[in-house]
């Protein structure tokens, strides 16, 4: 349904509308650089998110339009993840190499942040189908690091905002409960009752 791709378009990049609208504004708090920073990161989980959502959906509901936004989605995790990191390198440390390098050797959250880049990133450069074709069946593979990308973009939010846990641990549980669809038996479950339910269905 093309009037789902251009909501999910829409809704993605709404939160950067906004956040441009906030800055021209003035209205980034007293601290405009952790306030993007804070931004950028969450959105990037959510949408991270939101693209693992999208087979378990499918699984269960039988919705295959899910299916299709899955790589959008995943897309603009990736962007909105590339926005927090040059928040962090280039309006927080001004592109300084050595401070950079001080902050990714001492800091574990720094560390544990870049590595779910660094995964985002592979991932988005293979999802073209031309990387498809030529990974063959290691593509699926290499995509299934998304879900070590997620846990240790959470174990990131964790660390940094130390004291209220309760976003980053909801949305952990999100993401466990995700996994938990894809295991083959409970997969199987969810597509014997969808055919049961349409078969009662059909005339």
């Amino acid at each position: 349904m093309r009037w789902l791709e251009v909501v999910t378009h829409l809704v993605s990049l709404s939160p950067l509308a906004l956040l441009i609208w906030d800055y021209t504004q003035g209205q980034l708090t007293a601290d405009p650089i952790r306030e993007i920073t804070l931004r950028t990161g969450r959105c990037a989980l959510v949408w991270l998110i939101l693209s693992l959502a999208c087979t378990p959906v499918y699984i269960v509901f039988g919705l295959r339009q899910a299916i299709k936004l899955r790589r959008p989605l995943g897309l603009y995790a990736f962007a909105y993840a590339s926005l927090h990191l040059l928040t962090f390198v280039g309006l927080d440390y001004g592109f300084n190499l050595t401070r950079i390098a001080d902050e990714i050797l001492q800091k574990r959250f720094v560390q544990v942040g870049l590595a779910a880049f660094v995964i985002l990133l592979s991932l988005a450069v293979t999802s073209t189908r031309g990387w498809v074709r030529r990974l063959g069946k290691g593509w699926k593979i290499l995509h299934r690091l998304v879900y070590l990308a997620a846990l240790l973009a959470m174990v990131h939010f964790v660390w940094v905002v130390k004291a209220d846990l309760r976003r980053p641990l909801l949305y952990g549980a999100v993401v466990v409960i995700l996994l938990i669809v894809r295991i083959p038996g409970l997969r199987k479950a969810f597509r014997d009752m969808r055919r049961r339910l349409n078969g009662k269905r059909d005339p």
